[in-house]
């Protein structure tokens, strides 16, 4: 029986149509993938159904009834819960706390009688947890848990989640599949917004691909592959396997021995940790996201200050590509254009600058070759970077920090939200530079990118490196318990 039916959905902003006469049903007790490159209008899709937008044109049905969903709280009462990407906790508080509040308002909360009914929901759906824990205390992946509670505690029977799986580990994830497929044969309706086609592929019982803004595909996922499904999200074929020659290491560009770095409130979070990088080498660093790869990553790039030990380069140190965490907060000004970003680190020097004036017509021919070479896809090169896509400003970050033929790439999350056609646009360039000689270090919470792309494999867990691997030989449940602290 069908849950929930979209008809006709269609959403714009100015001039820009975001969902464009969108239709698709979803059976009760499914779970329906929703998949799309960067900008294809999932995030907007999910936002009509959890009540943040309207539509302009068309309708939704829920259990065989029309609703008109205005707000949020509309939504909720009207059964749907949305798990978010970013968790939407309040970490000071317990569990319990975090589950009830602005449901239960009364003045007199009876906190044990509600320990005890979230005890009963988790032990029910599998989800072991304590209510009496703070959150501030709670791994990751048990958070996750909290905000599945959260919906369930409200009695939502169509659960949304956004990208859920991109700051979990194997194990976790594994948990997630079981617990979602638990929830879908006790009768919730699911829908699974992902990049990830293998989770899809193994989870979903539908799919949906949009592509700038329309539905080109709603698919049985016995009826499809991985292959096809990325080809109709990017309109074209996509190669979802690395073509990684073996090319020889060349001699050592980057010593790190014994290191140690705070964060930015003084906490050490890098311990100890020493390696070594040559030229033609990528080390991949696995682990989850919060055991000190950022500080690393930031403290290589010369960011920040050493706590103690030494970094030492064998080659010029100002000649490092670096590809931030957070490509809006640290990898682009947004309210510059697209010309303007990829000058960022050269914009004194020729041939931009000529006694302090810079070149307008030199930094327009650069932006448009750059924007031809990487398909940075924009209207011109004047346009604002915070216009673009995810998966374009990341684009504008790679040509800027790949121009120059950097010595050393440092490559934090670089594919982190990105669709497979940017994913493999991101990789492709990374090992071409490989090829050239570049040594790179490629951080990432995603461990089967680390796996494929890595020469060397380090497994960070609470500021230490507690395995380096055999790129070639590791094993997903090798490098998944390491990942775990085992």
């Amino acid at each position: 029986m069908t849950y929930l039916r979209l008809e006709g959905i269609t959403k714009s902003f100015n001039f820009f149509v975001a969902n464009d006469n969108i239709s698709f049903d979803i059976a009760s007790g499914k779970i329906h993938a929703i998949l799309g490159e960067n900008g294809a209008g999932k995030t907007t899709l999910m936002n009509i159904i959890s009540g943040l937008y309207q539509p302009d044109i068309g309708k939704i049905h829920l259990d065989n009834k029309t609703v008109n969903i205005t707000s949020a709280n509309a939504a909720i009462k009207l059964g749907i819960g949305t798990i978010y990407q970013h968790f939407m906790l309040v970490p000071q508080l317990s569990v319990t706390e975090n589950i009830i509040l602005g449901i239960d308002r009364n003045w007199r909360l009876n906190i044990k009688q509600k320990q005890q009914k979230i005890a009963a929901l988790s032990e029910f759906y599998g989800l072991e947890i304590n209510p009496k824990t703070k959150v501030a205390d709670l791994p990751v992946g048990t958070q996750q848990r909290v905000e599945i509670l959260k919906v369930l505690y409200r009695q939502s029977k169509l659960l949304i989640l956004d990208e859920p799986t991109a700051v979990l580990t194997p194990l976790e994830i594994k948990s997630l599949i079981k617990i979602l497929r638990k929830l879908a044969a006790d009768g919730k309706t699911i829908i699974f917004i992902s990049h990830k086609l293998e989770e899809v592929m193994n989870l979903c019982d539908t799919v949906t691909v949009l592509r700038q803004g329309k539905v080109v595909a709603n698919r049985n996922i016995t009826e499809t592959t991985s292959d096809e499904l990325a080809a109709l999200m990017v309109g074209r074929e996509v190669s979802l396997q690395l073509n990684k020659s073996p090319i020889q290491p060349g001699k050592v560009i980057l010593s790190v021995q014994n290191l140690q770095v705070a964060d930015d409130r003084g906490v050490t979070t890098v311990r100890n940790i020493s390696f070594e990088l040559r030229s033609r080498e990528i080390l991949g660093i696995a682990g989850v996201d919060g055991n000190g790869q950022r500080e690393l990553a930031d403290a290589v790039a010369g960011l920040r200050k050493l706590k103690k030990g030494k970094i030492k380069f064998t080659q010029n140190s100002s000649n490092t590509g670096y590809i931030p965490e957070d490509r809006q907060k640290m990898g682009l000004i947004l309210q510059y254009s697209i010309a303007q970003n990829l000058i960022l680190k050269a914009f004194k020097k020729l041939p931009y600058a000529h006694h302090f004036l810079l070149q307008s017509q030199v930094i327009n021919n650069h932006a448009m070759s750059a924007m031809e070479e990487f398909d940075i896809r924009a209207t011109g090169f004047d346009v604002k970077v915070s216009q673009l896509s995810g998966g374009n400003q990341q684009k504008v970050v790679l040509a800027r920090e790949l121009a120059g033929q950097p010595i050393l790439i440092v490559a934090m999350q670089p594919t982190r939200g990105l669709d497979v056609g940017a994913t493999e646009t991101v990789q492709r360039r990374l090992l071409e530079e490989r090829q050239r000689g570049a040594a790179i270090i490629y951080i990432s919470t995603e461990l089967q990118e680390v796996m494929a792309i890595s020469d060397r494999i380090a497994v960070m867990y609470r500021g230490e490196f507690v395995g380096l691997l055999d790129g070639n030989t590791a094993t997903v449940e090798e490098v998944g318990l390491l990942m775990g602290g085992g």
